[in-house]
């Protein structure tokens, strides 16, 4: 009996271990992973906090995160909170992101994935493309304007392990963030 119970021990760590490479080798997994947790703004005028939790609510799309932004950016309060979907795309990541424009809704709330009609319509994505050790993408402009208020120009977005950065392409105003949590 002891063997037989060593044996279905082995035999799950190499599935499980198998999993977690391939899980790794996956460039949305390793996206969505560096977008969860807690992030704080770190630039002059930044006093965002962005906290990002897992919601796998559909099988097809495990690395969903449930996405919430709040504070304060220079003079305007901000207040968003939607879904980040990652869908890879060969290397890339296609990463869209729809918008939750009742503010009751939360990553705990039963109806976090399901959106009216208008939240659907203002859905945008971006495509990220590996650099580094994270990934690296621009917006398309005013293609999000509905998504994310005030978001009518093109930003350039780096993601990497423990930091975010977001610059307009035009300006090059500049919002950087770190992780505070995972």
């Amino acid at each position: 009996m002891k063997q037989r119970s060593i044996r279905i021990f082995i035999a799950a760590a190499a599935l499980l271990s198998t999993a977690l490479a391939s899980a790794a080798d996956n460039p949305a997994f390793r996206l969505a992973a560096i977008f969860s947790g807690d992030w704080q703004g770190t630039t002059p005028g930044n006093n965002l906090r962005i906290r990002s939790t897992s919601l796998s609510t559909d099988p097809q799309h495990q690395y969903d995160l449930f996405f919430e932004v709040s504070g304060k950016y220079q003079e305007d309060h901000v207040r968003l909170q939607g879904v980040m979907r990652f869908d890879p795309e060969g290397i890339d990541v296609l990463v869209t992101y729809v918008p939750h424009f009742d503010p009751t809704v939360t990553g705990l709330s039963p109806n976090a994935d399901v959106f009216t009609d208008q939240e659907a319509r203002s859905a945008c994505g971006v495509n990220f493309k590996p650099r580094g050790d994270g990934f690296t993408s621009e917006t398309l402009g005013s293609s999000c304007a509905l998504a994310i208020r005030g978001a009518t120009t093109k930003w350039t977005i780096e993601a990497e392990p423990g930091s975010l950065r977001l610059r307009d392409a035009k300006t090059g105003e500049t919002m950087r963030f770190k992780r505070v949590s995972k």
